[in-house]
């Protein structure tokens, strides 16, 4: 199974990298794959791929949908 997840643009590098951040973790990824990025935007990433933009709402309940998997359960 693969997974790929939501991450926001931050910088834009020369040719096809980006910057993205993901709860404070930054990696450079390749937008070879994406056209018409631009900085603030969400893209879905899997092994360091941009593979689609992704609108802000719904990259932030798929987000919010990760945090709750992560989450303690009550006692």
């Amino acid at each position: 199974m693969c997974l790929a997840i939501p991450a926001q643009v931050v910088e834009l590098r020369d040719g096809d990298s980006a910057v993205v951040d993901l709860a404070g973790v930054r990696k450079e990824i390749s937008l070879s794959l994406v056209e018409g990025v631009a900085v603030g935007d969400y893209v879905i990433v899997h092994v360091g791929y941009a593979l689609s933009k992704l609108d802000a709402d719904e990259a932030q309940r798929t987000l919010e949908l990760f945090a709750q998997i992560d989450a303690p359960t009550p006692a």
